[in-house]
């Protein structure tokens, strides 16, 4: 009788756990979606800024066409700007602010307007076609002109 009482007192005290084995593959398989994950993560940061730069020089754009609609020109003066978009101070009627580049202000948008043409720069962090001067640290690799992309 006493031996069914013990029997009975070890299996309600019998507890089951994983091995070490198990815990290990376990916290590696863990630690590959969490890699993977971060690396989704700042894939996508890094495309959502490029969209971001893309859709502010959009934006300048539209403005030096809508200034150039209304006064036959892109640029109020007989010689060209070439620099920081930050410093046109004659597009504020059309473009209530220059956009600032989303990363930090070490980047800036790159303006290169004479009165019957223009370039707009950016620097785009997974890389872009051209080369259309300095844009801050970096030399901007996306530019656009009248017609698009260049």
């Amino acid at each position: 009788m006493k031996i069914k009482k013990y029997i009975k007192k070890v299996k309600y005290f019998n507890f089951k756990a994983f091995t070490l084995v198990e815990i290990l593959v376990v916290s590696t398989i863990i630690a590959f979606l969490a890699g993977g994950g971060f690396l989704s993560y700042s894939q996508i940061n890094i495309q959502s800024r490029n969209a971001k730069r893309k859709s502010d020089l959009e934006q300048i754009r539209t403005a030096l066409e809508i200034y150039r609609s209304n006064n036959n020109q892109y640029f109020p003066g007989s010689g060209t700007f070439s620099g920081n978009c930050q410093s046109i101070n004659w597009l504020n009627l059309y473009l209530p602010s220059i956009p600032n580049d989303p990363r930090s202000p070490s980047f800036y948008y790159r303006c290169n307007i004479s009165r019957s043409d223009y370039t707009l720069g950016a620097y785009l962090e997974n890389g872009g076609v051209g080369n259309c001067g300095q844009c801050g640290n970096a030399l901007c690799n996306y530019c656009v002109g009248p017609y698009g992309q260049r």
